[in-house]
């Protein structure tokens, strides 16, 4: 029996039902969703799921100290987010991919079809899938 062959594009490794917020979710309800899903940071869709943002730890952290400390209501995601994302298409090579991640520093790229969020894909993602293929030619 033949094995089969490891995964070779975006669509193969990404995860298809992934956390996302938006933008007038709360910061704490974000960082909550981060903390649940144990995620480093989220993309910020609209309500057709349509790409506008990504969120990280990061951003949020100070502003959930000083809501904290100062008893402020905590800001919403829209204040926070960074509008320019680095995304990726579910038909990309998982080693074109790679070597972009050499130079591009995201944990978490989201993967968009005609600027709808599908999914996500994680440097933990890309190099599990790369091991993946190493071991494969070897036993080849």
């Amino acid at each position: 029996m033949p094995k089969q062959a490891p995964p070779t594009i975006v669509r193969d490794i990404m995860s298809h039902d992934c956390y996302r917020v938006t933008g007038s979710a709360s910061v704490s309800t974000l960082a909550e969703g981060l903390s649940l899903h144990r995620l480093p940071g989220a993309p910020v869709v609209d309500s057709s799921d349509h790409l506008i943002g990504f969120i990280s730890e990061q951003d949020v952290l100070g502003k959930v100290i000083e809501s904290l400390y100062l008893d402020h209501e905590a800001p919403l995601v829209s204040d926070l987010m960074r509008h320019e994302v680095l995304s990726v298409s579910p038909t990309k090579s998982i080693i074109d991919l790679a070597q972009e991640m050499l130079g591009a520093k995201p944990k978490i790229y989201p993967v968009t079809e005609q600027g709808r969020l599908v999914g996500i894909v994680t440097r933990r993602d890309v190099l599990n899938s790369i091991l993946t293929m190493r071991r494969h030619q070897r036993s080849a």
